[in-house]
């Protein structure tokens, strides 16, 4: 049975993100960012080439699903937002009601969720990005369409 995990970079380490995501027997992540660069001394674990080899240590699948990412104009968007209410990415614990509707439409409608779905092994799949709360994340409305329309059960994984 296919299930889907989420989980995000800040709050983790690197040895407590694999373990996250060992503790939830994931056994491929699939990179929902557009740059898969985080800022800051304490994630550059998180990089992409890094994080390739982190998880190939681990046992675990990668994959880059770019056409999921928000263009840099939807970032942007949010990032205002986070300016308006004086929150950061980092601390940010909700989207922006234009983003998740112009992310909706403009990149998870056309976006073909079944094929991609058909591709997944067996298992536990992990949707990644940034931000520590799923609820900040663009990767909480992919998951709530793979569970609203392919009835894949979904598990966030936040740090302890």
């Amino acid at each position: 049975m296919r299930r889907i995990a989420t989980i995000g970079v800040y709050g983790f380490t690197a040895g407590t993100f694999v373990a996250a995501l060992a503790g939830a027997e994931a056994g491929l992540l699939l990179d929902l960012r557009q740059r898969r660069g985080v800022r800051g001394p304490e994630y550059t674990w998180a990089n992409a080439a890094r994080l390739r080899r982190l998880l190939a240590d681990a046992g675990i699948g990668y994959r880059h699903v770019r056409d999921l990412a928000p263009t840099t104009e939807l970032r942007e968007l949010q990032y205002r937002e986070d300016d308006r209410q004086g929150v950061g990415k980092r601390n940010r614990i909700t989207l922006a009601a234009e983003y998740a509707e112009r992310y909706t439409r403009e990149i998870l409608d056309p976006f073909d969720l079944g094929g991609l779905v058909a591709g997944l092994p067996p298992g536990v799949t992990a949707l990644f990005c940034v931000e520590r709360d799923p609820q900040a994340c663009h990767r909480s409305l992919v998951a709530g369409r793979l569970h609203a329309g392919h009835g894949l059960p979904v598990t966030h994984l936040r740090p302890a």
